[in-house]
């Protein structure tokens, strides 16, 4: 089954709503499942050759409507990595100290050294969508000039975005290799979801009465990752929106696209051998055998 980044991949002129949130690929549960297995295996020993060569960190983001797979995503897709190389963070709302500092600070903290993979669930993107949705969450960081929400104007989220591209553009020069992914899932989709967690005893917990009030929103919330998404997608730090009202597809054409990102670094190799190594591997080997 074949997917390329390029199919998936957010441009300028953009359209949210135009985009499918899901594809009729005739495969079974089953053959994705076993496709997806593969990508896997390829993709952890890609993770081990990054993990010798030490020279780049890669950062996946995703985000996401409420109920878009994103959890169950992640598990999936990274499930055959060396724990030691991948590191997953959930961003929920900001502690006091992290309010103290600017928006980024948290983020920042939480990079891939050179040779792992950091993903974060949900990400700084918060800081102009739900923050955009909600603008009294910016009061809490006690900006200079910021004392009500009327103080908040366009031109400030557009110097925010503004200061989201710099960033990327920054740690993308120092090694670090980004990618975004939008979860797509259509609003009856979600609806179906929300009601599976209230139909199961032991999905209740994931339930939250907010979700229903998110969900008048829902248009706003298009408006702006389409807006977001448009002023942010660029070749060194690219954003794919993913049709996931199928949680196997989105799976599968996740890990192909990293996959395919991966390959195109065709200089990460596994580090040359050292020449005392070379010179006397036979005898370590003759050593440890006896």
């Amino acid at each position: 089954m074949q997917f390329y980044k390029k199919d998936f991949l957010v441009k300028s002129d953009f359209q949210l709503r135009k985009q499918p949130t899901t594809i009729n690929t005739n495969y079974s549960s089953k053959q994705l499942k076993k496709e997806l297995k593969k990508v896997r295996n390829e993709l952890g020993e890609l993770q081990n050759i990054l993990y010798a060569h030490a020279k780049y960190g890669v950062l996946i983001c995703f985000q996401g409507m409420d109920s878009s797979g994103k959890d169950s995503l992640i598990r999936e897709v990274f499930k055959d990595f060396n724990i030691r190389g991948v590191v997953a963070h959930s961003f929920k709302k900001p502690s006091e100290k992290e309010l103290k500092h600017d928006f980024l600070w948290r983020h920042y903290k939480a990079l891939p050294e050179q040779g792992k993979f950091s993903v974060f669930n949900r990400s700084h993107y918060e800081n102009v969508l739900i923050s955009q949705i909600h603008p009294k969450i910016v009061l809490n960081e006690n900006l200079p000039h910021i004392n009500s929400v009327e103080d908040i104007t366009p031109q400030f989220w557009e110097t925010r975005i503004s200061q989201i591209n710099n960033f990327e553009q920054t740690i993308s020069e120092n090694g670090i290799i980004v990618m975004k992914f939008f979860l797509n899932i259509s609003k009856d989709e979600q609806r179906q979801r929300l009601l599976r967690r209230l139909e199961k005893p032991n999905k209740n917990w994931k339930f939250a009465p907010e979700d229903i009030e998110e969900r008048k929103l829902w248009n706003q919330y298009l408006d702006v990752y389409e807006d977001v998404m448009r002023k942010t997608s660029y070749p060194h730090a690219s954003w794919y929106s993913i049709p996931s009202d199928q949680k196997q597809l989105s799976r599968l054409i996740v890990a192909k696209i990293i996959l395919e990102v991966m390959k195109s670094y065709t200089d990460i190799k596994n580090p040359p051998v050292t020449h005392r190594v070379k010179e006397n591997l036979e005898t370590y080997m003759k050593d440890l055998q006896a």
